[in-house]
């Protein structure tokens, strides 16, 4: 009991010890006095059947710790649900797709990340202006960017635009790949 509490009863005892209309008896209040040493009324067999269990599983190892979830799961008819939060798509499917019905399935690219690989020394200046428009770079940074090539330009590009940006860079003088 919290302080409050026991000065709350304290104080109903008195009252009711003051009463003359009401008698009580020494074995009870001595009851109340020692709470250990009788039963509390809020301690039903369902929460002490309760704690035995969360004994009985705070000294079970890791891996017996998850059997018992894997049995509770199956016995209680619990679906796998994904952690973190909410989740982007579907959940992943129980049983693995088999290799034979994987093969057919694939699906084409759709999205691409372009590189600029190389370009021609006297096509140097055009690329760099193509490239400050594309990525809307400084013209010092798309300089930079120019003369380090191979590098990544973009990514995650749908296949029409990233065939309208190579055809773009490849009419004046750079060479630009589709992975």
């Amino acid at each position: 009991m919290s302080l409050t509490c026991q000065s709350a009863a304290r104080g109903c005892m008195r009252s009711i010890r003051s009463s003359s209309s009401l008698r009580i008896s020494t074995a009870s209040l001595a009851q109340r006095r020692n709470p250990t040493s009788t039963s509390r009324r809020w301690a039903s067999t369902e929460s002490t059947k309760v704690a035995g269990i969360v004994d009985q599983i705070s000294q079970l190892t890791l891996l017996e710790t998850a059997d018992l979830v894997a049995s509770l799961k199956t016995r209680l008819n619990i679906p796998d649900m994904p952690m973190g939060g909410f989740a982007a798509g579907p959940a992943a499917p129980a049983a693995p797709v088999e290799e034979e019905e994987a093969a057919p399935a694939q699906q084409e690219k759709t999205l691409f990340n372009l590189k600029l690989q190389s370009f021609e020394a006297t096509a140097k200046p055009k690329i760099i202006k193509e490239i400050k428009s594309m990525l809307g770079l400084s013209l010092v940074d798309s300089k930079k960017f120019v003369e380090s090539a191979p590098k990544m330009m973009k990514e995650a590009v749908p296949k029409e635009e990233a065939e309208k940006i190579v055809a773009a860079l490849k009419e004046l003088g750079g060479v630009v790949v589709m992975e």
